[in-house]
């Protein structure tokens, strides 16, 4: 990635679009809402892998991530919960769960920031 300065923040090129991150949310995203998007989106893609390995019916993953920052340390990032709302038919807990721990083991993202960052994760099930 190459990130070039504007008025604002910086950009960078991919191959979706342009990236524009800012510290002030009027101009970009903000550095720490794409660490935590990162960490709850790779958790969700590597959640919905398995499942589909697994062969279970899922018809929605909806995800919720609420990060703890610390003020008094540059707004470090101490803890992000990641809450998985599993829509899908005939789901079960324990089958789930196992899930659950082998998507932690998985996703990379999560992986980088052990020992930096708290990560925690639960769910729910949504039956159709």
């Amino acid at each position: 990635m190459n990130f070039k300065m504007t008025e604002n923040g910086f950009e960078t090129g991919l191959e979706f679009g342009t990236l524009t991150v800012s510290g002030d949310e009027q101009y970009g995203f903000r550095p720490y809402q794409l660490m935590v998007s990162s960490i709850a989106v790779c958790s969700g893609g590597v959640l919905r892998k398995i499942l589909e390995k697994k062969r279970m019916d899922i018809e929605n993953i909806e995800i919720e991530a609420d990060a703890v920052r610390n003020e008094e340390e540059a707004n470090k990032i101490e803890s992000i919960h990641v809450h998985f709302k599993i829509k899908g038919k005939g789901l079960k807990q324990d089958a789930i769960s196992k899930a659950m721990e082998l998507t932690r083991k998985n996703c990379s993202m999560v992986r980088s920031v052990e020992g930096s960052i708290e990560i925690s994760e639960t769910f729910e099930l949504i039956g159709t």
